[in-house]
């Protein structure tokens, strides 16, 4: 069995040192063993199951939720996901239709810069 530091495993997952320390404070995560100067190390598991709490970070999930979910039977972390992926997607369509409205407005910003600041109007 491999095990790696936590730097290396931060270096894999592409998080701060402190990420990880949250996760083991908030009892998401434990080290999977010691070396003789006393320095964390992780296995392949411990790894796999960051980079889970992160992927479920990345998805908006508090640490809190992520804490209820990640040992739970496959339906409720289905079901879970589920529900907040609905949760994305709508906010997904309001940002769109946000992002829509601002260029309609730069667009009108650019027509009156065009014209002095005169709208295009007659």
């Amino acid at each position: 069995m491999e095990l790696m530091t936590l730097r290396t495993m931060c270096e894999r997952l592409n998080v701060s040192r402190r990420s990880i320390q949250c996760y083991e404070q908030a009892g998401l995560l434990k080290p999977s063993a010691k070396n003789k100067y006393g320095h964390l190390l992780y296995d392949e598991q411990a790894f796999q199951r960051a980079q889970m709490i992160r992927f479920l970070q990345q998805l908006g999930f508090k640490l809190e939720e992520v804490k209820e979910i990640i040992d739970a039977p496959d339906n409720v972390r289905k079901d879970a996901m589920e529900v907040h992926v609905r949760m994305l997607e709508c906010e997904t369509e309001k940002m769109t239709e946000l992002i829509q409205q601002a260029r309609v407005y730069i667009n009108s910003i650019n027509g009156k810069s065009e014209n002095g600041g005169k709208t295009n109007e007659k």
